[in-house]
C-alpha cells in the first residue's frame, strides 16, 4: 500500500508486509531512470546493506544543496527524480530521494515526520516564516540488520560549517537525528511533535500544513529575489533564536 499520484496519504504501520517499502510510489519514484542510474552509482564498490545506506546517506546530505527558499509544492514537481535533477531541495525532499534510492538498491525504507523548533536559523527566513517551528520536518528510516534507523541527510556539510553546527554523519547502525545543542552549546533543535513513519509521501496533509502554517513564507519565496541561504548563513553568522 501507498499512496497514489491523487495523494491519498496511507500512514506506515508495522503490520506493513516489508516489501510494502521497497515499491516505488508516484513521489518515491524509484522507477526513474535517472534516480535509478544515480543509485547504483552513488553505491559502486559497497557489498553490504548497512554500506550502501550509508553511501546513499552521504550523496544525498552533501551532493544536493539545503535550500528552504525554492520550495515548490506543485504535485508534479514534488518527486525524488526531480530533487535528483535540480540538485537542491529542503528537509522533505532529500528525505524522499534518499528512500526512492534505498528502494531501488533494495533496502526496505520510509519517510518520517516530526515538528521541530529550529533555535538556529538566519534572520530573514525567521522574518519571513514568523515562526521558529519547522512543520513537518521530514528524514529517512531505513531498515537494516532487522531494525528501523533514522537518517536525517538534511543539512549539507558546507551548510553545517557556515552554520557551526557538527554535520550529521550516518553509520547505518545508529539514529542519525539532529542535535539537540550546536557546537558551542546553544539549543539547535527540539522535537515537539512526532507525526510518525509513512510508507510514501503524506503529500494532502503536507501541503495542508503548510498552506496553513507558511501562507506569508509561501507567497515570499515565490515573488521574492532569490537569496543563496548557505551565504546569507555565512553572512549573517547566524541567528541564535
Amino acid at each position: 500500500m501507498h499512496i497514489d499520484s491523487g495523494g491519498t496519504a496511507v500512514k506506515a504501520s508495522y503490520s506493513h508486509g516489508i516489501s510494502t517499502y521497497l515499491q516505488p510510489t508516484y513521489f518515491l519514484d524509484g522507477d526513474n531512470l535517472a534516480v535509478i542510474a544515480y543509485a547504483y552509482s552513488c553505491i559502486e564498490g559497497r557489498e553490504t546493506p548497512v554500506e550502501k545506506a550509508v553511501a546513499l546517506f552521504y550523496a544525498v546530505r552533501d551532493q544536493i544543496k539545503y535550500d528552504p527558499y525554492r520550495i515548490d509544492l506543485t504535485r508534479e514537481k514534488f518527486r525524488a527524480s526531480v530533487v535528483l535533477s535540480k540538485k537542491f531541495g529542503f528537509c522533505v525532499e532529500k528525505a524522499m530521494l534518499l528512500a526512492a534510492t534505498a528502494r531501488v538498491v533494495g533496502i526496505p525504507s520510509r519517510l518520517r515526520f516530526a515538528d521541530v523548533r529550529n533555535h538556529l536559523t538566519t534572520k530573514r527566513l525567521k522574518e519571513i516564516m514568523k515562526t521558529d517551528i519547522f512543520f513537518f520536518h521530514g528524514y529517512t528510516e531505513l531498515f537494516l540488520n532487522d531494525i528501523w534507523v533514522k537518517a536525517t541527510p538534511t543539512f549539507n556539510l558546507s551548510l553545517c560549517d557556515r552554520f557551526g553546527i557538527r554535520p550529521l554523519d550516518f553509520d547505518g547502525i545508529h539514529d542519525s537525528i539532529f542535535h539537540e545543542f550546536d557546537r558551542g552549546g546553544n539549543r539547535h533543535m527540539e522535537y515537539i511533535h512526532d507525526h510518525g513513519p509513512f510508507a510514501d509521501l503524506p503529500y494532502e496533509e503536507l501541503k495542508a500544513t503548510f498552506e496553513k502554517h507558511y501562507a506569508i513564507y509561501l507567497r515570499e519565496e515565490k515573488t521574492g529575489s532569490y537569496v543563496d541561504f548557505e551565504r546569507e548563513a555565512e553572512e549573517e553568522k547566524v541567528t541564535i533564536v
